[in-house]
């Protein structure tokens, strides 16, 4: 695994021309953004954890058939920092920096204590968020960057903190029909109180209101939910929303405040101060975007970790809503590098496979219904939610699959029914090997895989106006393409399309964002390929072959 994980990436400054086999589709115009690490080592010094990496942002355009490929890192303050120094002089979550040793005695005592309450990284690594017209890199700390999203230029840094009062904000926020940015962060002992807070940035902001000042001062707090621990918040990398109704769920894989104070001085990571607390429950909480206020109801499930909501959504006065759970840590722990960049054997397994789980909770609960009653009356699901003595309602889920990771949808149906999940499939290793289209109704899949190749997530594009959720054109032909020698996705398989060939550092990244062009795009499902056969790239990473299917 070493040829992908662990290796400095060099940037492709310049757009290379791809080298296409077969035709890219005409309908398919605009522009593959994606975001993740790609540098590990700075000088002599090396980071921990795969997600420690600087930030590294790809373009793929895609115009009139031809695909144009470069490469970029994020200039962020941690990355001129450490590279002004040659080494890693910003700590990250799995590696914690420390001072030059030959700093004098005053200077490591100021290190010591400046790191007491600590400045979060700027490293932008996991997603690329698009607000308004711009575009920028995020991370999970309360810092992101503004990007160019042509030529991959860094602009301007935001702390959400001048707007907002949140330490740590999630990486994935969901948008509205007029583009507004809905998002989640956490607020450690701020007046006393550790909290969640749902906020939400405006896509425009008119130049009357504005007066001058930054849009992003018009940043509103949606609501605060209280934890339940005021040194010890859950980590959360993601949350649901339906058209009227936030989903958050409070996991017990927490954060421990006071470890995390001392990290510096007792030489461990943030990372090490989070653990999993199997005896803890899960607590659903369900917010009213209407009232802007948590629902009364208390709902709460098995201890669990999850990192991606799928979707959410509302049906006959109950909210469904699909994750993808473990039932421990340990995805977190294996992407230490000392454990990537080894073969996957018996002690560097998953102890727990990714299941993609359906949770029913219902929005309205009759106080003279029996203790013990299923609450559940929807014949879509065989989740079940049961009424307790305390008035509080235990939810099981109905499992789905098992092995499915890195989930992706058509966003025109989130927050609403839908039917169809695009994704990664995993067993016991991390590292993904296949890409598979779910259907949630007929519970079956469609999976794609190739010899020494490694799927990134997935990306799906509709296109505008098509009449089902898979659709990418009227006459039924297969317009569900993948990124890179990937198979059309839809229930009828095609004829070969485009493919791009190599070009550059293999790699591997994190999180895409499409960038439409004023033409429209159809159905098309866009997937970064890494493959050790090669030393250079061969990131298949537009639209591919449609090799065979496996239908299961």
């Amino acid at each position: 695994m070493e040829i992908i994980f662990g290796r400095n990436r060099k940037e492709q400054l310049e757009p290379v021309q791809a080298t296409v086999t077969g035709k890219i589709p005409a309908w398919l115009q605009g522009t593959l953004l994606r975001n993740g690490p790609g540098m590990h080592t700075v000088g002599e010094s090396k980071y921990n954890h795969w997600f420690d990496g600087l930030a590294l942002l790809h373009s793929f355009s895609i115009r009139d058939g031809e695909v144009t490929y470069r490469s970029k890192y994020l200039r962020s303050d941690t990355y001129n920092a450490n590279i002004e120094a040659n080494r890693i002089v910003v700590s990250e979550f799995g590696t914690m920096a420390y001072p030059d040793p030959c700093k004098n005695i005053f200077a490591k005592a100021f290190s010591y204590l400046s790191h007491t309450i600590p400045d979060f990284t700027d490293n932008c690594l996991i997603n690329i968020m698009k607000c308004g017209e711009d575009f920028y890199a995020t991370t999970e700390t309360n810092y992101i960057r503004k990007i160019d999203p042509q030529s991959l230029e860094t602009l301007e840094k935001v702390d959400y903190r001048k707007y907002v009062a949140i330490n740590l904000a999630t990486a994935h926020p969901h948008y509205d029909k007029a583009g507004n940015v809905l998002n989640m962060g956490t607020s450690i002992v701020d007046k006393g109180k550790t909290k969640y807070v749902i906020f939400k940035i405006p896509a425009t902001v008119p130049e009357a209101k504005r007066k001058g000042k930054s849009p992003w001062k018009h940043t509103e707090v949606f609501c605060s939910i209280p934890s339940r621990s005021l040194l010890s918040p859950s980590y959360y990398h993601s949350f649901g929303v339906t058209e009227n109704f936030v989903v958050f769920l409070e996991q017990p894989f927490k954060l421990d405040i006071l470890k995390m104070a001392t990290a510096y001085v007792r030489g461990v990571s943030w990372a090490s101060c989070m653990s999993f607390h199997r005896e803890d429950k899960t607590y659903i909480h369900v917010i009213d975007q209407r009232t802007r206020k948590p629902v009364s109801t208390k709902f709460y499930t098995d201890p669990m970790v999850v990192f991606h909501h799928v979707n959410a959504y509302e049906e006959d006065g109950y909210i469904l809503f699909d994750v993808i759970a473990y039932e421990d840590n340990s995805l977190y722990q294996l992407f230490y590098l000392a454990n990537l960049n080894q073969d996957f054997g018996e002690n560097s397994r998953l102890t727990s496979v990714p299941t993609l789980k359906r949770f029913a909770v219902p929005l309205h609960v009759d106080k003279n219904a029996d203790v013990g009653s299923n609450l559940i009356k929807v014949a879509s699901t065989r989740a079940t939610a049961l009424k307790e003595k305390d008035d509080q309602v235990y939810c099981q889920p109905e499992g789905l699959y098992e092995g499915l990771e890195l989930p992706r949808i058509n966003y025109s149906h989130n927050g609403k029914p839908y039917r169809y999940i695009f994704a990664a499939e995993v067993q016991w290793s991390p590292i993904p090997t296949k890409i598979l289209k779910y259907d949630i109704l007929t519970k079956s899949s469609l999976t794609w895989s190739e010899e020494c190749c490694w799927p990134a997530e997935p990306l799906f594009v509709p296109t505008p106006g098509a009449k089902d959720e898979d659709d990418g054109k009227t006459d039924k032909e297969p317009a569900c393409h993948s990124a890179g020698n990937h198979p059309s996705l839809k229930g009828t398989i095609g004829t070969p399309q485009g493919r791009r060939g190599q070009l550059g550092g293999l790699s591997t990244s994190k999180s895409p964002c499409w960038e439409l062009s004023p033409a429209p795009a159809d159905c098309s499902l866009l997937v970064p390929i890494a493959s050790s056969r090669t030393s250079k790239t061969t990131l298949y990473n537009s639209l591919g072959e449609l090799p065979e299917l496996t239908e299961s």
